[in-house]
């Protein structure tokens, strides 16, 4: 089973060590019933990630809306110590 979160990029605050913190928050707009239907699962939230690649933050707009998917990992043998 996996997971779709709707979600409105709200910031991107360069730092000072590199890089930038992208902050999303979930979106909503009552006219929207995309929204109204992801309200029902996700209605309130916020993301944030340190980003430190320049054509990543090339693609992130602010206050345009992403999808983030969450799937379980599936597990993987531990990686041998021969």
């Amino acid at each position: 089973m996996s997971i779709r979160a709707k979600m409105t990029l709200f910031a991107v605050v360069g730092q000072t060590y590199g890089g930038a913190k992208a902050i999303f928050h979930c979106a909503y707009d009552h006219a929207n019933p995309e929204d109204v239907r992801f309200c029902k699962a996700t209605p309130s939230g916020m993301a944030e990630f340190q980003i430190d690649n320049p054509s990543a933050l090339e693609l992130l707009l602010i206050g345009k809306s992403y999808y983030f998917d969450i799937a379980p990992v599936e597990d993987t043998p531990a990686a041998s110590t021969a």
